[in-house]
Formats: C-alpha cells, sequence, structure tokens
C-alpha cells in the first residue's frame, strides 16, 4: 500500500512521513529529494540552470537510487549535498519542467511498486499515486514553516529570507503547468501550524492503521 503525504515548502513533510513509515514497517521515499539531487547534477556538471533542454538531459542520464534510505545520485550518497543554498535557488524552477517530473514520477513509481511506502511530495496523492491507500496533506502558515526551516540550520539566510523564498516557492509550486501543489479531494488535511510534530505524526499512523484494517476507509 501506498501512503502519499502532499504538502507545501517547510511544512515538515519528511520529518512526518520517515516517522510513519518507521512506526509503520513502510519504505520512506521523499520525492523531493528526487528533484533536488537533478539539480545538484546540473549544478555539479556546469550545465546552465536555465536551460530547460539540458536540464531534461541531465535528469533522464542520473542514476538515482535509494540505498538504506538515502538518496544516492550516480552512486555517490547526496544526502547532506541536495539542501545547499544553490540547490534552493534553482530546484523550483526544475521541478516545473514538465519532462523533468515525468522522469521522477516514473522513478518514484517503480520503487513503490509491490511495496508498502510512505511516500512525500507536492503532488504524490494528485498525481503520482492518484490511487493511494491514505492521503495526507499537511499545511502551516508561511511564517510557521519559514521558523522551522530556519531551526534546521541547514541555511545562511535570514530568516526573512527564508520566509521570502518559501512565499515564492509556493507561488511557483500552486502555478506549475503540471504537478501543481492541491490537496487531493479525499486527503484528510492536517493543519500543523499549532500541533507538534508528535501530534502529526500520531494522525498519520492513525490513518494507516485504520486503512489498513478496513481498506478503503480513512477516516
Amino acid at each position: 500500500m501506498v501512503v502519499a503525504i502532499d504538502g507545501p515548502a517547510g511544512v515538515g513533510k519528511s520529518t512526518v512521513a520517515r516517522r510513519a513509515a518507521k512506526d509503520a514497517g513502510f519504505l520512506y521515499v521523499n520525492s523531493g529529494s528526487f528533484y533536488r539531487a537533478i539539480t545538484l547534477a546540473v549544478l555539479q556538471r556546469g550545465i546552465p540552470p536555465q536551460d530547460a533542454d539540458l536540464v531534461q538531459k541531465a535528469a533522464r542520464d542520473a542514476r538515482l537510487e535509494l540505498s538504506e534510505g538515502d538518496l544516492t545520485l550516480d552512486g555517490s550518497d547526496v544526502e547532506d549535498r541536495i539542501h545547499a543554498d544553490d540547490v534552493d535557488n534553482w530546484v523550483a524552477m526544475h521541478s516545473s519542467i514538465p519532462g523533468v517530473r515525468d522522469v521522477v514520477n516514473r522513478r518514484l513509481r517503480e520503487l513503490a511498486a509491490g511495496r508498502n511506502a510512505v511516500v512525500e511530495g507536492r503532488d504524490i496523492g494528485t498525481v503520482v499515486f492518484p490511487d493511494a491507500a491514505v492521503k495526507i496533506f499537511l499545511d502551516a502558515d508561511v511564517a510557521t514553516r519559514a521558523s522551522r526551516r530556519h531551526d534546521q540550520g541547514v541555511s545562511s539566510l535570514s530568516l526573512d529570507e527564508i520566509e521570502k523564498t518559501i512565499r515564492d516557492r509556493d507561488d511557483v509550486d500552486r502555478n506549475k503547468p503540471t504537478g501543481r501543489l492541491a490537496a487531493a479531494p479525499d486527503a484528510i488535511h492536517i493543519d500543523s501550524s499549532l500541533l507538534t510534530i508528535e501530534q502529526v505524526c500520531e494522525r498519520v499512523h492513525e490513518a494507516i492503521l485504520v486503512s489498513k484494517n478496513n481498506p478503503g476507509d480513512i477516516r
């Protein structure tokens, strides 16, 4: 069964999805990491990041695998490099390219085929896995998301700069020609602005248990 967790940038999808997968004994897949890895490949190879055709070729050429839960690019673990500021600057544009999305979506479906998996991203429940057994849409206000990202300490930007980056990212994600940010009609909506990670994880875990015990019913 596939558990799809959608939501905007900085909402805590990765933390929640990773914990949910661990608690349920499922494979954890972060779709955003795949797009980030492609952007990293573009930058590392000196490809003009604004050239959509060359970016698509880089996506097709990239070898993306999961090794003990970590994403590898062409055999190298890139988990500690895909959240750098230069990747942040280009990943929204690259992930809006239809050809790049086709590459990533196909790889995600291959990895989840015949397995129990928690997959998180921005169009997982609407485009990639529209028939997912459980669909969760996580949300939070922009200020809360910016504060959480700032507290992670992975960016050199100020809190105000991070908030602007997130607002800009939301605009891009909500207006993409394909795979735009949107909640599936049958998704469980969770606003985490005033909730702890533990409280959110409890709600997601409950939804997984209900679906496993009562297929088709995710009340």
